[in-house]
């Protein structure tokens, strides 16, 4: 094929290294920016925190400035030319505040919130209790490895699901350690004696009988429970009550008390300990909306606004620089690695100045379109709002809304919510108004809390519900709404 040449235009969209910085730090949450801050602080020495007095390594680059720093500098890699033409004008106008004060704190954020206390979570995780607690048993070395083994293989929920011979196999390879099954299976009945009850579990059926063992010196009827656990597990999770009445021989009183004491069971005995119970973690919020006589105040939570500017020092350098006569090829290649950070460091306080804009204005825009929920606290008053109209009132990209929403939290005297929470499709009623599809689930969750759990109401009774209060919904609809609200069927509902 011959070579030819062409001449061709094209249209590209490209984003800038400060673009995608700002991206991404609006991706992040209050709870992790600090650390995020932090790790910008310790890769560039230009930059630091308001109450920061000294800079060991502006002091190291002084020694570059000093008159006994002349010394021959051999020229490696780079030309003559690079260093010819430095300008450093713009960094060294005298009365200009560009540079050295170049800080985030103003007036629009109120110290009353320095000293708003949010929680410290220190807590021991659910691995390390198991291990503190197998420290406990007199093993003997190999023993102890191949409890230690099983203890690794625990998932997050306290169940084991590995298989035994999958653990001896791992002990072989991983350890040179030649285990038996038998042996494997000794250890983790010892560790299945370990708190909270059901711990080491292979499936939902065995921890509940671990439990319930644990519980025999309560009467009759935990054996019973035990019989219909280990007998009628399948039935159990149908709750096809009738076949376990018929094979135990009880009559409804005493179905219900062994139906009682398998209830209060834990299906997940590791999910409420340690830092594995992810659903009670706590969250710092980014907002807070206060509720002043009638009128809402939203402000953003001090930890978006740190106290950063740029290093004085690495100022001083410049200007030191600009007043000498004498400049030779160490100290230029110095100014362009000031010249570098001090740019990198303005980039970085301008993302998080517009990271402070962005997330103020967005969740200002929420707070006006949800503002009489933002009062009540009551849900039936959410209206549709979808990512669309929020971007249109800003003036932001659908996508840079959505990073806000992702992963931001909002504290009112209701209750935190994520943003994500106000966000919903719309369904229209009989008389042609458009509401949120979260009202209509607040709506169908609450009939099926008031339902009759003895006769729970089936989708088709719901739908027809609903659509007496004048929502125009399908049946599947509905099915739809109620999966997503995690609720089961109404089999499934059924109480005795």
């Amino acid at each position: 094929m011959a070579l030819s040449q062409s001449l061709q235009q094209k249209l590209l969209q490209k984003l800038s290294p400060q673009q995608i910085q700002l991206m991404k730090l609006l991706q992040v949450p209050t709870a992790n920016l600090e650390t995020r801050i932090k790790e910008e602080l310790e890769e560039n020495p230009a930059l630091e925190l308001e109450d920061e007095k000294h800079d060991e390594n502006a002091d190291e680059l002084k020694d570059e400035f000093s008159e006994n720093g002349e010394e021959e500098y051999e020229d490696k890699d780079g030309s003559e030319d690079e260093y010819d033409n430095i300008d450093v004008s713009e960094y060294v106008r005298e009365g200009d505040d560009d540079v050295g004060d170049y800080k985030l704190r103003d007036d629009n954020y109120p110290e009353e919130d320095e000293g708003r206390q949010l929680p410290f979570k220190t807590e021991t995780s659910f691995y390390e209790m198991l291990i503190d607690q197998l420290g406990l048993l007199k093993l003997e070395e190999k023993d102890q490895a191949i409890a230690e083994q099983i203890v690794g293989s625990i998932d997050e929920d306290g169940y084991l699901r590995r298989e035994t011979s999958a653990i001896v196999d791992d002990l072989a390879f991983r350890q040179n350690i030649n285990a038996t099954p038998e042996e494997v299976e000794s250890i983790i009945k010892r560790i299945q004696q370990f708190d909270p009850p059901g711990v080491a579990a292979r499936d939902l059926q065995e921890c509940l009988l671990i439990q319930l063992i644990r519980n025999k010196e309560e009467g009759k009827q935990v054996d019973m429970a035990v019989k219909a656990i280990s007998k009628y597990f399948d039935e159990f999770t149908k709750k096809h009550y009738e076949k376990i009445q018929r094979g135990l021989n009880i009559d409804d009183d005493q179905l219900k008390e062994v139906m009682q004491q398998i209830i209060r069971l834990n299906p997940k005995p590791g999910g409420n300990v340690g830092e594995i119970n992810k659903a009670e973690s706590y969250v710092v919020p980014d907002f807070f909306i206060l509720n002043n006589a009638g009128k809402l105040e939203l402000t953003l939570n001090s930890r978006n606004a740190p106290e950063l500017r740029i290093s004085e020092g690495y100022r001083d350098m410049l200007k030191e620089y600009d007043r000498g006569s004498k400049k030779d090829k160490r100290q230029k290649e110095a100014v362009l690695f000031i010249k570098q950070k001090i740019d990198a460091a303005k980039w970085f306080i301008d993302a998080i100045k517009q990271r402070q804009h962005t997330l103020l204005s967005t969740m200002n825009a929420i707070m006006e379109h949800q503002y009489n929920f933002f009062l009540t606290g009551d849900e039936t008053e959410l209206r549709p709002m979808i990512l669309k109209d929020i971007a249109e009132k800003t003036n932001l990209d659908i996508s840079t809304v959505s990073r806000v929403a992702n992963s931001k939290f909002v504290q009112t005297e209701f209750g935190t919510y994520r943003l994500k929470f106000f966000f919903s499709e719309s369904l229209s009623t009989d008389s042609g108004e458009e509401v949120s599809t979260r009202e209509v689930k607040k709506i169908l969750s609450d009939l099926i809390e008031g339902e009759d759990k003895k006769h729970p109401l089936s989708d088709e009774r719901l739908t027809e519900l609903l659509q007496e209060k004048g929502y125009n919904i399908a049946r599947r609809t509905v099915a739809k709404y109620r999966e997503q609200l995690n609720i089961p069927v109404a089999r499934l509902r059924k109480e005795l």
